[in-house]
C-alpha cells in the first residue's frame, strides 16, 4: 500500500511558552500515532522531545492529548482518522511542560508516597493466610493500572484547579487506595488519609476518569464509589458517631 501524505500539527516548546507546528509527512500500512512522531524526529525534527518506552501499550509512558483527547499515542491507529484530518498532537495539560510534548508528571510520585503500602494482617493459627476468590476477583481489576495518568489529566479537580493538588490524591490512586482497602489481609488504616490527605470529598463522579482509561478500570464505579461510601459509614453515620461517644474515641 502507498503512503499517505498526513498533516500533524505538534505543540513545540517549553515550560517558558511555545507554539503548534505543522509537518507533513508520508505514513504506511498499520501506524500509529507514535509511529509518525518517530518519522517526524527523525526526518524533520531531530530536536522534539516525546516520552516513550514499551510501545506496546503496557507502559503509559506516552501519554499525550490528541485532537483534545488524552490517549496512548502508542494505541491510537493512523487509520481511525479521517483522509486529509488534520491531526493536533499536545502535551498533557493537566501538569507542567517540560519540553514539547514532554509533562513533568512527578505530581503523581509524590502523591504515592503518601499512600501507607499494604500492611498484612496476622497469620491464623496453622501459619496460613486466607481469603475468598470472590475477593481476589474484585482487586484484581485495580492492579491493571498502568500509570499512564491520563485519568489524572482528564480530572477537572486537577485540571483546572492547581491549588487543589495539594490536597487531592486523583483518581490513580483512589485505584491504589481501593485495591488497598477492599484487600481481606490488609490491615492498614487510610480512612482518615482518604478524607484529609487524598481529598475523595472533591470528586464528583463525572466519571471522565474511567472515559479516558485505556485498561479500561471502571474507576468510578468499583474504586471510587464503594470508597466514597466507606467514608460515610466511618465518619457520618449516626450509630457509628454515637458509638464513638460512648467509647471516648
Amino acid at each position: 500500500m502507498a503512503e499517505q501524505q498526513v498533516h500533524m500539527r505538534l505543540w513545540r516548546g517549553d515550560a517558558k511558552g511555545g507554539e503548534f507546528r505543522d509537518y507533513r509527512i508520508g505514513v504506511g500500512e498499520g501506524m500509529v500515532v507514535l509511529d509518525v512522531i518517530h518519522a517526524i524526529q527523525a526526518q524533520q525534527a531531530n530536536d522534539l522531545a516525546v516520552r516513550w518506552n514499551c510501545k506496546a501499550g503496557k507502559c503509559g509512558s506516552c501519554s499525550a492529548e490528541v485532537n483534545g483527547k488524552p490517549r496512548l499515542m502508542c494505541m491510537t491507529r493512523m487509520n481511525t482518522f479521517k483522509p486529509g484530518e488534520t491531526i493536533t498532537i499536545s502535551p498533557m495539560r493537566a501538569f507542567p511542560i517540560i519540553r514539547d510534548l514532554v509533562t513533568d508528571v512527578s505530581y503523581n510520585f509524590r502523591k504515592a508516597e503518601e499512600i501507607p503500602a499494604f500492611k498484612p494482617k496476622p497469620k491464623e493459627a496453622d501459619g496460613t493466610r486466607r481469603m475468598f476468590q470472590e475477593d481476589i476477583d474484585r482487586v484484581q481489576e485495580f492492579h491493571k493500572c498502568i500509570e499512564c495518568f491520563l485519568c489524572q489529566n482528564v480530572c477537572h479537580v486537577i485540571r483546572d484547579h492547581d491549588d487543589n493538588k495539594p490536597a487531592f490524591a486523583g483518581p490513580r490512586f483512589f485505584v491504589r487506595l481501593a485495591s488497598l482497602e477492599m484487600h481481606p489481609l490488609d490491615s492498614n488504616d487510610r480512612m482518615e488519609l482518604i478524607q484529609q490527605k487524598a481529598g475523595l470529598g472533591y470528586c464528583n463522579i463525572t466519571k471522565c476518569c474511567t472515559e479516558v482509561c485505556p485498561e479500561h478500570i471502571h474507576i468510578t464505579d468499583n474504586a471510587i464509589i464503594p470508597l466514597k461510601e466507606r467514608l460515610v459509614d466511618e465518619f457520618y453515620d449516626p450509630v457509628r458517631r454515637l458509638f464513638r461517644v460512648f467509647a471516648g474515641k
